[in-house]
């Protein structure tokens, strides 16, 4: 692997990974860590080329984040852990899920998408028109270069079709906000094509977990300890 992932970690029992968004690290989650460590071993990463854990020199997609993840549960003696993505890492999770079924336990998705149709336009419009801007300047640096990158996980990834979904063999539970900013009907989609789900609309927008973090440990906090 040609990285080292930062992360914290706390607490002990069943592994917990949480999974941020995109241009985030793992603070992002500065509202679940301690609380979920009452009952979980935690480990909140640092993706691949966000916070603290390094670009590093392989493809910079979803699907490689997925491949990242294995390695460092392998590196960590974890056999199989509960997954918690949000946006980005909702769809880390759900890729993760798909490619290695037998390594996770239960599965949480917040936020995430199959494709950026699933995206509200007055979100993606202003995302598209930053990315071709950004692709004009990126041989200018390395950060120019990782600025474009960034920006081309939310227009190119993680392009999945709903059928593949069936390969998700993980209880799963799909949370969104009210007032997300991805559609309400393709939420309901994508939940649609998950085995075992259950589906959560939660009061709040896109970024409930960390605006409404009671709200959303609880709901967490219940699927995960219904066993």
């Amino acid at each position: 692997m040609d990285i080292k992932h930062y992360f914290i970690e706390r607490g002990q029992g069943v592994p917990l990974i949480l999974l941020h968004g995109n241009g985030e690290n793992c603070g992002y989650f500065m509202g679940q860590i301690e609380v979920f460590a009452q009952y979980y071993h935690v480990y909140a990463l640092d993706t691949r080329g966000h916070g603290k854990t390094p670009r590093g020199d392989a493809s910079f997609t979803i699907r490689q984040f997925a491949d990242d993840l294995r390695d460092f549960m392998d590196e960590h003696g974890i056999e199989k852990a509960h997954i918690l993505g949000f946006s980005d890492g909702g769809n880390i999770a759900m890729i993760f899920a798909m490619k290695y079924p037998e390594r996770v336990n239960r599965l949480i998705l917040n936020g995430a998408n199959l494709d950026a149709k699933g995206i509200k336009r007055s979100v993606q419009i202003p995302i598209e028109i930053g990315y071709w801007f950004a692709k004009l300047f990126a041989n200018k640096s390395p950060e120019a270069k990782l600025h474009a990158e960034t920006l081309g996980l939310m227009v190119n990834d993680p392009d999945v079709k709903p059928m593949e979904l069936s390969k998700i063999q993980a209880k799963t539970l799909v949370i969104a906000g009210t007032r997300d900013m991805v559609k309400e009907d393709h939420t309901r989609l994508l939940a649609s094509y998950i085995p075992d789900v259950q589906l959560v609309i939660l009061d709040g927008n896109h970024f409930i977990a960390n605006k409404c973090p009671e709200v959303f440990n609880r709901a967490v906090l219940a699927f995960l300890r219904d066993e």
